[in-house]
């Protein structure tokens, strides 16, 4: 018996770590992001005025959490494509504690963070996996996010936003999530202390 329930704990430790990380899910995520999908040309050496091209369809996600990986390992069902796609992520986020953050963005190809209509991190063009990063002055409440990403020529493709606070040391780094920023369940409630 005991040999069994090992066996049993196994096979859901070794299929917990096959599932394959994707771009997204077609089902909303409450809070999280959504991502329209966009199919572009062959030609394309930056993210394109993705407002001329026709979408494909959403996903949605929390985190963006796509480390390098060879192209062909995931795409959602979306579209069939494996390149030449662009995907624009738009949501919210809530700042409890007004201060100096950092944010780091990795992408194969290119990618852009706004944050209110402002870009704090431009990560355009065609390139391998790359990261660049800057630090922005956020005041505590909601906040627009926007990243944009297009995926070029195979070979591999990756995607990851990370974020420091201004209590965490400089090198801790820790992937965005809209869950770790949601909102309080009363905002309109909610006091900062440069507000007094």
């Amino acid at each position: 018996m005991q040999r069994g329930l090992l066996l049993l704990v196994a096979a859901v430790l070794a299929a917990g770590q096959d599932q394959t990380v994707s771009f997204g899910t077609t089902v909303v995520v409450p809070g999280g992001l959504e991502g329209v999908v966009y199919h572009i040309s062959k030609r394309s050496k930056a993210i394109p005025d993705l407002s001329k091209i026709k979408p494909q369809g959403k996903i949605y996600v929390s985190a963006l959490n796509i480390p390098l990986r060879d192209f062909t390992e995931g795409f959602p069902g979306v579209t069939k494509r494996q390149e030449w796609f662009a995907i624009d992520y738009r949501g919210r986020f809530w700042i409890q504690k007004p201060g100096l953050y950092r944010f780091a963005l990795t992408s194969d190809d290119g990618s852009r963070l706004d944050i209110d209509d402002q870009t704090v991190v431009d990560n355009d063009g065609i390139h391998p996996a790359l990261t660049k990063s800057s630090s922005v002055e956020l005041s505590g409440g909601i906040h627009r996010i926007r990243v944009q990403y297009f995926q070029g020529p195979r070979l591999q493709v990756a995607l990851v936003l990370e974020i420091a606070g201004p209590d965490d040391p400089e090198q801790a780094l820790r992937v965005f999530s809209t869950d770790e920023f949601k909102p309080p369940a009363n905002p309109e409630d909610w006091k900062f202390p440069s507000a007094r």
